[in-house]
């Protein structure tokens, strides 16, 4: 039991190894965030692919009341967030020989073909990520 726990932590470790994300604090009051990657704007409640392939949301502020000496009082309880999460792509690492491996950023894929004929495409044998 304790090698199928251990199992199972290591599969876990290994499936969030090419995944990171950041948070970046906006204003408050702010309608839109700006993301870092390519400069773009998008609006609060937003969600976008960005040039990095990461996944990006943009989201609102939140307020809340309290009671101070029986009155109550507005006050922010969290900020916006623009949060950027890397999108996870298989990695190809075993192909044929006469192959090769190339990145296309629009897709966020790896895409194998013949080195010669980019229009012949290739077995992969192994990959790493998702």
């Amino acid at each position: 039991q304790k090698y199928f726990i251990l199992a199972l932590l290591l599969c876990a470790l290994a499936a969030s190894a090419h995944a990171f994300c950041y948070r970046k604090e906006v204003k408050l009051g702010m309608t839109h965030c700006v993301d870092d990657a390519d400069g773009t704007i998008h609006e609060v409640g937003s969600s976008w692919r960005n040039s990095k392939c990461m996944d990006c949301t943009c989201s609102g502020c939140c307020t809340g009341y309290v009671f101070i000496n029986r009155r109550m009082h507005l006050f922010v309880t969290s900020v916006s967030t623009c949060d950027c999460f890397l999108y996870r792509y298989a990695t190809p690492r075993d192909f044929p020989d006469d192959c090769v491996s190339v990145f296309d950023p629009v897709a966020c894929e790896y895409i194998v073909h013949k080195r010669d004929d980019n229009n012949t495409l290739c077995d992969i044998y192994i990959s790493i990520g998702k």
